[in-house]
């Protein structure tokens, strides 16, 4: 989602923003909360990881991140550089001059899905279907559970019965057991 050419830098800025934020918590399952909490000091792009200091309960995670979210944000990080505020620890900044905020977040992501007709959206539906996409990769529970922060396997299934029926479908198609 490029930024219309000739685009005065905070539209541009905007533009690489919203676009590192969508591709980071579609892959990573981030909250919102611990999007928005980010710090620059708080990647490493070269490694792909981003560090989450204080998830839900309080508990902090390394949430890895592949080269298409590394691009996005390395991309927004440049142009950053050129924000009044670039000193400022937090990683997202707003195109006023300000923080970004979580409702901020809200806001910008809600503008986008609207404006790509995508009906219904909040932020939390990207938890739930990077939930999804990493066990249809043939990601581990165990895996799903350290990436997304949970502690308990009740919020796997929280997160994924949603696609449980069409998983299973998949499955029984695969065991082939009509087969005599």
């Amino acid at each position: 989602m490029p930024a219309p050419k000739g685009a005065e830098p905070k539209v541009a800025l905007r533009f690489r923003r919203d676009e590192a934020l969508i591709r980071l918590m579609f892959e990573t399952g981030m909250r919102a909360g611990e999007a928005v909490a980010l710090e620059v000091n708080d990647l490493d792009l070269a490694e792909g990881v981003a560090i989450v200091r204080r998830g839900k309960g309080g508990k902090g995670r390394t949430v890895p991140f592949g080269p298409d979210a590394a691009l996005a944000l390395d991309r927004y990080v440049r142009l950053r550089r050129a924000h009044r505020l670039t000193e400022a620890s937090a990683l997202w900044l707003g195109d006023r001059g300000k923080r970004f905020s979580y409702d901020a977040l809200h806001k910008s992501l809600r503008e986008r899905a609207d404006a790509a007709g995508v009906q219904g959206f909040h932020p939390h539906r990207l938890r739930h279907t990077a939930a999804h996409r990493w066990l249809a990769a043939g990601g581990s529970e165990g895996g799903l559970m350290a990436v997304a922060g949970w502690t308990r396997p009740d919020m796997l299934m929280r997160y994924t019965k949603a696609q449980a029926s069409a998983n299973a479908a998949e499955e029984a198609r695969g065991l082939n057991l009509g087969e005599l």
